[in-house]
Formats: C-alpha cells, sequence, structure tokens
C-alpha cells in the first residue's frame, strides 16, 4: 500500500493541519459507518478509548467494574486509572470471553459498568451478558475485534459503547497508537469529544477538568486508506483459519475458539494445548515463529496486587476463583496470522502442526 499510504501522509501535510481537522472527522463518519453505530469518537489510543469512555459514563472513586479476568492489563489500566476498582470474571472455557453465567454474582451495589472483551478478534456472549447486567452500562473491549461478528452482526451493534484500538498489528492499524469509541448514544459521544480535549466544551473553556487524548490527522488519514482493504483481509483471515482447523482436526491441540453464533476476525490465531512448549518447539525447528497472549494473567502480576488475587486463590472478600484464566494462560499459543501469508507459507504452518498431531 506505500503509493495509497505515500499520498495519505502528503495530503495531511500539505494541509498543515494535523491535530482534530477534515480527515479525522471523515474518519469518524467512516469508521462509525462500518461498525454500524450512529457515533465515533477517535482519541488517542484503545486505552484512552477505554478510559475516557469509562469517565464519560461518571466511573470514579469507589466504583466497581466488573470485567474478564482473561485480557491484556491494559484492560484493567483504563479502569484503575478512574479511581475505580476491577472486579474479575473468570473466562468461558471455550471462547476465553467472559462467562455470563458468573457475572451476576460479581455484581454489587457499587458496580457502575460492566466490561466484556472480545479475545483475540472472537466477541463476547454479548445478548448472555447484556441480559445479566440489566441497565448497566455495558462497554465492549474490542481492541482485537475489528470486523469480528456476533449472530451475524457487528459485534459493535450491541452494549452502550464499544473502544477500539488501532495499534500497528491490528486488522485495521494505524503507523502509531490510535483508538476510537463507536456508540449509538449522542450524549456520550458529546462527553467523549469534551474529554479528549481538556474537558472544553469551546476553545480554552474548560467545562470540566481532562487530559487530551487526539487522533493525529497522519493516522486518520492511514486508517481511511486502509478502511476500504478491511473486509478482504478478513476475509483471507479467515481463509487461513480453516485451513489451520482443517490441520489440526483430530489432533489433541485445540482449535482457535470458534462459537456457533461468532464470526471472529482471527486477531489472533490462538491454540490451547498442555504440550505447549514442546509445539513451540516443533514449529521453532520449522522456522516458525510463535508467541503466548497471555502468559501471565494481570491478577498475578505486581501492578494488581492489591485487588487480592492469587493463584488458585479466591479474591479478597468475593470468594471468586479464577482457575480458567489461570489454564488458559499455561496453555494458549499464538501461530501466525495476518492476511499476507502466502499459500506457501500457510502450509508450511499446517504441515507443521499435522506433524506434531501425528
Amino acid at each position: 500500500m506505500k503509493a495509497e499510504l505515500d499520498e495519505a501522509v502528503r495530503r495531511v501535510l500539505d494541509s498543515g493541519w494535523y491535530i482534530s481537522g477534515a480527515e479525522t472527522e471523515a474518519f469518524e463518519r467512516e469508521w462509525a459507518d462500518y461498525c454500524g453505530t450512529r457515533h465515533c469518537v477517535a482519541v488517542g489510543s484503545g486505552t484512552a478509548a477505554l478510559n475516557l469512555t469509562l469517565r464519560a459514563l461518571g466511573v470514579g472513586p469507589g466504583d466497581e467494574v466488573v470485567t474478564v479476568a482473561f485480557t491484556l492489563s491494559a484492560t484493567l489500566d483504563a479502569i484503575v486509572e478512574t479511581g475505580a476498582r476491577p472486579v474479575l470474571v473468570d473466562a468461558e472455557p471455550d471462547t476465553a470471553t467472559m462467562d455470563a453465567r458468573l457475572l451476576k454474582k460479581q455484581l454489587t451495589p457499587r458496580t457502575k459498568a460492566v466490561l466484556p472483551v472480545h479475545i483475540y478478534g472472537h466477541p463476547a456472549d454479548m445478548e448472555a451478558i447484556l441480559a445479566v447486567a440489566g441497565g448497566l452500562p455495558v462497554i465492549a473491549d474490542a481492541c482485537e475485534a475489528h470486523g469480528a461478528l456476533y449472530k451475524g452482526r457487528q459485534a459493535t451493534t450491541f452494549g452502550t459503547a464499544s473502544c477500539f484500538s488501532f495499534y500497528p498489528t491490528k486488522n485495521l492499524n494505524a503507523i502509531g497508537d490510535a483508538g476510537a469509541v463507536v456508540t449509538d448514544d449522542a450524549a456520550l459521544a458529546e462527553r467523549l469529544r469534551r474529554l479528549r480535549h481538556h474537558g472544553w466544551d469551546r476553545r480554552f473553556h474548560s467545562a470540566e477538568s481532562s487530559l487530551n487524548s487526539r487522533m493525529a490527522e497522519i493516522q486518520a488519514a492511514v486508517l481511511r486508506a486502509k478502511l476500504p482493504k478491511l473486509e478482504g483481509w478478513n476475509a483471507r483471515r479467515r481463509a487461513i483459519a480453516r485451513r489451520f482447523d482443517a490441520a489440526l482436526a483430530g489432533s489433541s491441540v485445540q482449535l482457535a475458539a470458534k462459537a456457533p453464533w461468532a464470526a471472529p476476525c482471527y486477531y489472533l490465531y490462538v491454540v490451547r494445548t498442555r504440550e505447549r512448549e514442546a509445539l513451540r518447539r516443533a514449529l521453532g525447528e520449522a522456522g516458525i515463529a510463535s508467541d503466548v497472549h497471555w502468559p501471565e494473567p494481570p491478577h498475578l502480576q505486581p501492578a494488581f496486587a492489591s485487588l487480592g488475587y492469587g493463584r488458585g486463590s479466591p479474591s479478597t472478600g468475593s470468594g471468586r476463583r479464577l482457575p480458567v484464566t489461570e489454564r488458559l494462560c499455561d496453555e494458549v499459543l499464538t501461530i501466525p496470522m495476518f492476511p499476507e501469508l502466502t499459500d506457501a507459507e500457510v502450509e508450511r504452518i499446517c504441515a507443521a502442526l499435522r506433524a506434531f498431531s501425528a
């Protein structure tokens, strides 16, 4: 895409307008249309999208936000930065997303929002989560779910808002940090626009105190150039996933998640096996890279020790255990997944998977 990206960057440089200009406004319209929502607010990162959405909904010190335990620590960071406390729900074993059956026990009078995560490009069971949440805001961490479908619809059409990252590895990616929030709630979108820009309701006038988290015009222009290709890229990812599924059929290695009601966008293709290190070695010997997303759950990391969780232990005051999350972190393995993989490269990976499974 060198020519298209060069043109997008040149257009911004020639304009002399680098923040909060026509490119950002156009991208907001185009991304909202793609997501099937009325509003899009572009911000500086996916973490900022989550944090500002919580703040815009009035979440603050003394509040609780219920989220899934199996996630990148950034999800918890966004909650902690509001002054609220993350409360963790274990993952559903098959999809690694929030287990809606366990959600109700974590809701208290202090709960101000529920924050499910669409992990690896696979959507959470949003209808089940919304049913349990009742009237609470449900904010989806969709930072890995660009184009993921839930029951035939964009997963972004379920819940109060969905938050995206456009980090350079994502299905739709910028050339640096960038993020966005999509929602049908006009009042929420308006407050988000204020919070991303020092809390100003007009130039140099602070309606409330806030920092700034704005998408750069160059990032918006790059995303606009790439957006028309997203569906094709996702189709290629799904085709590659089907070949991996076939290579692992009948194996002890568990395929990447795909619930009957989901069409994942396969940000990552993540298998599960108790023989993870052996599979990593076999792939490495075939010249195939792999990675672990995620090797250690946030509740066992020093930054979140104050939450009171420990391996195999109940959290203080909640009586909750997180065995599925801990097992996932011991078993998951990510194999290469990106639309530029050639058919020959895909076959090399499939051959290595078949050989390991034989």
